[in-house]
């Protein structure tokens, strides 16, 4: 059991049948009145964020999130299966519960995969991957003056805007955070 009082962001509990996680919290003591806890939680099967205040003694059984690396192997139509590296067994997740920086992922990337009570609700890959990049223009010489960038496709299929010297066969690194180019692999 865990306390409103003891709220810490990305701690995960349960309330109404719901699992919801702290993005941010704050003990708040007005001058009048009882202390209370305004907290902004996340429903981490639904993904809706809403803001709440709690009473500091009020009780929440804790909610345990299983987060497990597994392996990338192969998409199948609407599913997309992921490999225990200790059990070698497949898991198939629907791609409702992948987020739109999974299009970094290519086969055989090692990605976190978040469940509760055996349900998978969520895929997280790697911070930063490398890939090639296969179709982009050239860039012409002087014109390097402002930060200007191009369009690239890169070996996944995704598309992102990269600098004016990035070539075609170049491998890059992307912050799948932010679905930007950071630098040179």
């Amino acid at each position: 059991m865990v306390t409103a009082g003891d709220f810490r962001n990305g701690m995960t509990f349960e309330e109404d049948g719901n699992v919801m996680q702290i993005v941010e919290f704050q003990h708040v003591k007005p001058g009048k009145g009882a202390a209370f806890v305004r907290a902004k939680v996340k429903n981490v099967i639904s993904g809706s964020v809403v803001e709440k205040t709690y009473n500091p003694t009020a009780k929440f059984p804790t909610a345990f999130v299983e987060r497990k690396d597994m392996e990338y192997s192969y998409t199948d139509g609407d599913l997309f299966y992921f490999m225990d590296p200790e059990t070698y067994e497949q898991v198939p997740v629907s791609q409702n519960e992948l987020s739109d920086n999974f299009k970094f992922v290519k086969e055989n990337m090692v990605c976190k995969v978040c469940s509760y009570k055996g349900k998978v609700f969520a895929v997280e890959p790697p911070n930063f991957v490398d890939l090639e990049v296969t179709e982009t223009d050239p860039g012409f010489a002087g014109n390097t003056a402002t930060n200007a960038t191009k369009p690239a496709i890169l070996e996944t299929g995704a598309e992102i805007k990269v600098p004016l010297f990035i070539e075609i066969g170049d491998k890059i690194r992307i912050d799948t955070r932010t679905c930007e180019y950071m630098e040179r692999a």
